[in-house]
C-alpha cells in the first residue's frame, strides 16, 4: 500500500520542471546557474521547485564558495520505485488468481 510519504514525493516529482530537474542531475550535480541555462526557467522560480525538492529529501545541497550545488539523493527515488515494484507484483498476483470481490 502506498504511503502518505509516497503520494507526497508523487506529488513533488508530478510536476514538469521539477522532473526535468530531477532527471539532469541524475547525469551530474549542477549548481542552480547550470539548472537556469538547461531549463530556461527563471531563476526564483527553480530556487523554489529546488526547495520543494530538497524538502523532500529528493535532493542535497553542497556549498562551493558563492555557488550552491545540488546532487540527487538516489535513495529516495529507489524506495519510491520500489513502492511501484511492490505495487506491480500485487496488480500481477491479482490478475493470475483472478481475484474480484463480489457484487
Amino acid at each position: 500500500m502506498m504511503t502518505s510519504a509516497t503520494t507526497d514525493l508523487i506529488r513533488v516529482l508530478a510536476d514538469p520542471l521539477r522532473l526535468q530537474i530531477v532527471t539532469l542531475l541524475a547525469h551530474e550535480t549542477l549548481c542552480t546557474t547550470h539548472l537556469v541555462e538547461e531549463t530556461g526557467a527563471k531563476q526564483t522560480n527553480l530556487s523554489n521547485h529546488l526547495r520543494v525538492l530538497r524538502e523532500a529529501g529528493v535532493v542535497e545541497t553542497e556549498p562551493c564558495g558563492r555557488f550552491t550545488y545540488y546532487k540527487l539523493h538516489p535513495d529516495v527515488l529507489d524506495a519510491l520505485a520500489a513502492s511501484f515494484s511492490d505495487l506491480a507484483a500485487t496488480a500481477r498476483t491479482t490478475a493470475e488468481t483472478n481475484r474480484k470481490r463480489a457484487c
